[in-house]
Formats: C-alpha cells, structure tokens, sequence
C-alpha cells in the first residue's frame, strides 16, 4: 500500500517521539531559560504509541524514527522497541540520539530491534560542546558511538547542526572523520525553531559548508536510498564514509518531504513548522484503529507543499524541538 500526498509525494516514514525530556539543554533546541516539561499524564503510555506506529504502518509507513527529546531517557524504552520493531510491514526502525547514554545502552538497542542510530554531536571541542549543550560530556558521545560499533549496529549518521561564529570551525574536521571511519556525517542548517532574535547571524548555507569542504578535498555525489530523509550526500574522494547536507533553510527539500510526525503528547504534524496539527489523542482508543487510520490519512492529505521560511524570515510560532521531536 501506498500512502500520497495531494502534492503527488510519497509518504513513508513517521518521526514518533516518546518523550519531551532531555538530559542536555542544546542551544538551538530550546530557550536559555528552558521550557516547562510535560507531566507524565500527558505524555502518551507506550501502548498508545503503538497503536499510532500499528496504524501508521497498516496505511503504508515503512520506516519510524523514534525521537525525543533524549528517547533513552524514558524508563521502558527497550522493550518498547522491541514491540515496534516486530510490527508486520516495517521496513525499518531507527534512532535518533544524543549518545549520552549510549554506552550503556547499545547493546539492549540492537537486540531489541533498531536498525540504525542517529547521533547528534556538535562539536569535537569538550568547550564548545559544554556550550552548545549548556551541560554535557562530548567524551560520553565518542563512547556511546564506539558502544554502537561493538553492538554491531550499521556505521552511524553523525549530525551537527553547524552555527556561525559557534562550531563552523570543526567543519573539515567533521568532514574528515568520513576519511578513515565508515560514518555518515551530515551538516543540517540551523533552524530558527525557537525563533532567537537574530537567528540570521547563526545560518550558514549548506552550499558555504560543501564549499569550505570542497576547498580541500574533492567531493563525489552519492545516490540517495528510496527512503532517504532530506539529505544530499557525497563522499570525499577516496574517503570510507560519507557526508551529506540539509539545507531546511537555504534550498527547501519540501518537494520530496516523505515524512509525517507525532509527538509525545499526540499531536501529529505533516510539517515541523507548521502551526496547525491534529491531536490523536481521540482516536486511540483500542477498538478504534481504522478511526485512527483514518484520521493519519487525513493528516497527510493536509499536508502543505512547502513551509514558509527562509534566510530572511518565519511565518511558524516559536517553539521547542524538543517538544515536537525535531
């Protein structure tokens, strides 16, 4: 089965996020002053997020990421995964991460099911990481993705959201690490979700990061998977590993967005800066699937051709990633 949007795109990956809470405070994820977090009544049990994955899956969803907030922080998350991991028709289960508990944890991770990890890390620099994060121990991540190559999880997708003026220095460094490592590196834009007065300065263009590259090593275009996310990836010349690049900002990947999201509370949104969404939480009931079935399908026949930002402006309101699982 086959899932299109009214814009003729393929929808076939859900982001379902488990939890809003995060054990860092990364600058560009939510205000200086934090946000007030969830009370666990409102966040969804786990079997009601099974039943949004089960639904999502029985109406042609191949692949589901499993976001957070930091989603290793929530107590069960396992066995959770194991769960999701054994529905019949799913492609592919993955991870996104901030690898400060992976250490402990790949292990479990892969025995339960999850394909591939996400990892995010910002910066090689303990300073600039401390910074970035306003807490944290870059040590703890280099750990955690040497954890998952033990546990035999797949090379991981290494993201830093690079910031002028903040870690666009480490660029060719990251870079580098594709040299003699098999990850995959990707360079995603800062986006102004929380909408920082002057986010402008913080942008630096996919094209200005692929050129600072490009300067010193020559890059080769890789051809994208069917279920690919946004990214247009390449590999230095002679390089193990790839990098690749987002640019939500400067060159909108809207036209082949496959993607829908629901959050930790249930709100389901075709497009992260979107402000509308459809709350799920009265269709979950257990008698209920095809109601809930039905109510995705609707989710992605609103979905927009387009969200409306770029360089110089955003229509969406100010927001937290960790609250929408970006």
């Amino acid at each position: 089965m086959k899932l299109v949007d009214s814009h003729g795109r393929r929808i076939n990956y859900l982001r379902l996020s488990v939890t809003d809470r995060c054990n860092l405070r990364c600058r560009y994820c939510m205000p200086a002053e934090g946000v007030e977090m969830l009370s666990h009544g409102e966040i969804l049990s786990y079997e009601e997020l099974s039943r949004i994955a089960r639904a999502a899956v029985a109406i042609g969803i191949e692949k589901i990421r499993i976001t957070g907030g930091e989603p290793l922080v929530r107590r069960g998350i396992v066995p959770f995964l194991a769960g999701i991991a054994a529905l019949p028709g799913l492609r592919q289960l993955v991870l996104t991460t901030n690898g400060i508990l992976l250490p402990e944890m790949a292990a479990d991770l892969r025995r339960a099911g999850v394909q591939r990890l996400n990892i995010s890390l910002d910066s090689l620099k303990p300073e600039t990481f401390r910074d970035i994060t306003r807490t944290g121990n870059v040590e703890r991540v280099l750990a955690g993705i040497d954890a998952a190559v033990v546990a035999g999880f797949p090379p991981p997708k290494i993201n830093m959201v690079v910031m002028r003026g903040v870690n666009d220095d480490e660029v060719v460094d990251f870079a580098r690490l594709t040299l003699d490592h098999p990850y995959t590196v990707r360079f995603i834009e800062y986006m102004p979700a929380t909408r920082e007065e002057n986010w402008q300065r913080l942008c630096i263009p996919a094209q200005e990061v692929l050129d600072r590259i490009a300067a010193s090593h020559e890059l080769e275009p890789v051809e994208r998977g069917a279920m690919a996310g946004p990214s247009r990836d390449f590999r230095i010349r002679g390089a193990v590993g790839t990098i690749g690049v987002i640019s939500a900002v400067s060159g909108h990947f809207c036209g082949e967005c496959n993607r829908i999201r629901v959050t930790s509370t249930g709100m389901a949104k075709s497009c992260l800066f979107s402000d509308e969404g459809l709350d799920l939480k009265p269709f979950l009931g257990e008698n209920a699937p095809p109601v809930l079935e039905d109510a995705l399908r609707r989710l992605v026949g609103c979905k927009p051709a387009r969200h409306g930002m770029d360089g110089e402006k955003v229509e969406h309101a100010a927001f937290s990633m960790a609250k929408v699982g970006g």
